[in-house]
C-alpha cells in the first residue's frame, strides 16, 4: 500500500517517514518542497529504500499535486506541511494564511478529485489525516482543565488561527463531498532533526556555544511534551486504524513550564558536557529572561484517554527519558545541525 507523506522532510514529517521505512511495508511518497525547515539529512537513513520517494513540490501548487496523485496513486495521505513557528507567523502571517490555508485547501481539492476516480475497493481503502496542533483550542490559563475533542477552538496566533482553519476546512471536505478524514491534534514535540528556532534545540546549542539562553516572560508557561518517535507511531496508528471523521488528541502527559524545561536541559548538559565553554560556570546562569511575545498562551494540556482506549496508543517515552535521548542526539550528530547552522539561521530566536 502506498502513503503520501506531506512534509516529510520535516521535523515530525521525517520522524513518521523514518518509522514507515523502517517499521512497516507502506511505500512512502514524501512531498515536500524543501523549505528553511526542510531537511533531507534527516532522512539519511531511508533515503536509498526502495519503497521510498521524494517529490518535490509545493503544495500551493495545484497542477504539480494532482500530477502527484496520478502518478502514484496514493491509498493514504498524511498531511503534515505546514508552517508552524508561532514567532514567525507573528512577524510575517502571510505565508501561514497561504501554505496552511491555501496549500490545505488545494490539497483537499486534489484528493477529492482523485478520491472520485477510485473504484470502490479504492475508495474503501483510501484517507486523508491531517495533522494538527493543539493551539488551536487557545489557553488554559489558571485551571485544571484538558484538552478534549470537544473543546472550543480558540486560537491565540497567526500560526494557530490558521491550522484552526485548516481543520476547519478538513472536516468541511469530509462533511460536504464525502472525503473519508481524520484529523489528530498534538501537543508540543520534541526530539532529534528538530530545527533549532524552537525552544529545546534552541537551548542545547546555544548553551554548548556559551550563548544566552532566551526565556519568554517569566518562564511559567506550561507546555505538554510529546517525544516526536511517540508521536510517530500514534500517526501511523491513526492512519491505519483510526475511524473515519474522528478527532484523536495525542499528547505525552508531560506538562511542564518553560523554566522547568530549560532548567532541565541544563542538568543533562552538567552531565554530559561537563567541559564548559570558557567562562561558564554552570549552565543554568547562561539563562535569560526576555521580552514575552504577543498574545503567548499561559498553558496547553491535552487529555489523550480517546485515542488510548479506542486505538490503544500510549506514549512509550516519559520527558525524562526523551530529553535525555534528544540532548545525547544533538551532541552526537554535530553533522546535522552544522549544515543547519550553514545557513540564515544563526542560534537567533524570532520575537526575542
Amino acid at each position: 500500500m502506498k502513503i503520501l507523506v506531506t512534509g516529510g522532510a520535516g521535523f515530525i514529517g521525517s520522524a513518521v517517514v523514518r518509522e514507515l521505512i523502517e517499521r512497516t511495508d507502506f511505500e512512502v511518497v514524501n512531498l515536500d518542497k524543501l523549505t528553511y525547515a526542510g531537511n533531507l539529512d534527516s532522512l539519511s537513513t531511508v533515503v536509498d529504500s526502495k519503497r521510498y520517494t521524494h517529490e518535490k513540490v509545493d503544495i500551493c501548487d495545484s497542477l504539480a499535486l494532482a500530477q502527484v496523485f496520478k502518478k502514484h496513486k496514493p491509498s493514504l495521505v498524511m498531511h503534515l506541511a505546514a508552517e508552524s513557528h508561532v514567532d514567525r507567523s507573528i512577524d510575517g502571517p502571510a505565508d501561514f494564511i497561504n501554505t496552511n490555508i491555501t496549500g490545505t485547501f488545494n490539497l483537499l481539492e486534489a484528493a477529492r478529485h482523485y478520491f472520485e476516480s477510485l473504484d470502490d475497493l479504492g475508495k474503501k481503502q483510501f484517507r486523508f489525516h491531517h495533522i494538527s496542533t493543539d493551539e488551536v483550542y487557545g489557553d488554559l490559563a489558571g485551571t485544571n482543565d484538558l484538552f478534549t475533542e470537544q473543546t472550543s477552538y480558540s486560537p491565540s496566533s497567526p500560526y494557530s488561527a490558521s491550522k484552526a482553519a485548516s481543520d476547519h476546512l478538513v472536516r468541511a471536505w469530509g462533511r460536504t463531498y464525502g472525503l473519508p478524514v481524520i484529523i489528530t491534534n498534538c501537543s508540543n514535540n520534541y526530539g532529534p532533526c528538530h530545527f533549532p528556532e524552537k525552544l529545546v534545540p534552541h537551548i542545547i546549542l546555544n548553551a554548548i556555544h556559551g550563548k544566552p539562553l532566551p526565556i519568554y516572560g517569566d518562564g511559567l508557561q506550561v507546555r505538554d511534551w510529546l517525544y516526536v518517535q511517540d508521536h510517530a507511531k500514534a500517526l501511523i496508528k491513526v492512519v491505519s486504524e483510526g475511524e473515519i471523521g474522528e478527532t484523536y488528541n495525542i499528547g505525552g502527559h508531560n506538562e511542564k513550564t518553560n523554566l522547568e524545561v530549560v532548567e532541565a536541559i541544563c542538568e543533562l548538559l552538567e552531565e554530559l558536557v561537563p567541559d564548559k565553554p570558557s567562562g561558564v560556570e554552570n549552565y543554568k546562569d547562561l539563562i535569560a529572561f526576555v521580552r514575552d511575545r504577543p498574545g503567548h498562551d499561559a498553558r496547553y494540556a491535552i487529555d489523550a484517554s480517546k485515542i488510548e482506549r479506542e486505538l490503544g496508543w500510549i506514549p512509550l517515552e516519559t520527558f525524562e527519558t526523551g530529553l535525555r535521548k534528544t540532548v545525547q542526539w544533538y551532541l552526537d550528530n554535530r553533522h546535522w545541525w552544522e549544515r543547519v547552522l550553514s545557513g540564515a539561521y544563526r542560534l537567533e530566536r524570532l520575537g526575542e
